[in-house]
């Protein structure tokens, strides 16, 4: 409860001031390599993120008690089925508690959630990709680049995330810097 406390006051404190964390400051920028994952789906099996090499990955991490990531969810899952046959792959990381994969398993179906579901309890994926909080997204290209980032929650029709879709999907480089936070 004070890891979800703490990390929902620095996401408060990140939207509040417009803040997000620099290269210099140790962040996964926007341009560099995104770090090595690797996970478990929700049925136990081992997975990575090298796995996915070849496709345009959405790392979205996120949580069933969080309410901005109830928001998102049906914006990921449109995403998952419009950009889904053009290569882009969604995975969804959820860092609830070791123990809740029936319960995530649930949470999933109820919101209709289609696209992969991986499941941290550890939360290695917030400090290998430097989150501030859930929930917290990352476009990786085809070769494992980090195009583009967004703390907090994705809203429908985001100009920017559309943008580096486009750029990502057809294999035009995004710009460096092409992070997003709100």
């Amino acid at each position: 409860m004070i890891a979800r406390r703490r990390a929902l006051v620095c996401f408060a404190a990140a939207v509040a001031f417009g803040c997000t964390p620099s290269a210099e400051g140790g962040a996964v920028a926007v341009g560099s390599p995104a770090p090595a994952y690797r996970g478990v789906r929700l049925g136990g099996d081992s997975v990575s993120l090298e796995s996915l090499r070849g496709r345009v990955v959405m790392l979205n991490i996120w949580a069933t008690w969080c309410a901005p990531c109830r928001d998102e969810i049906p914006v990921l899952q449109a995403l998952h089925e419009q950009y889904g046959r053009d290569g882009l792959e969604i995975v969804g990381v959820s860092v609830d508690a070791r123990g809740e994969q029936a319960r995530i398993g649930d949470f999933a179906r109820g919101m209709r959630m289609t696209y992969p579901i991986w499941h941290d309890p550890d939360d290695r994926v917030s400090s290998l990709y430097r989150a501030i909080g859930v929930p917290e997204t990352y476009l990786i290209d085809r070769d494992g680049i980090l195009r583009w980032r967004r703390i907090g929650p994705i809203a429908p029709g985001d100009s920017t995330l559309v943008r580096a879709l486009a750029e990502t999907i057809s294999g035009r480089s995004a710009a460096p810097g092409a992070s997003s936070a709100r």
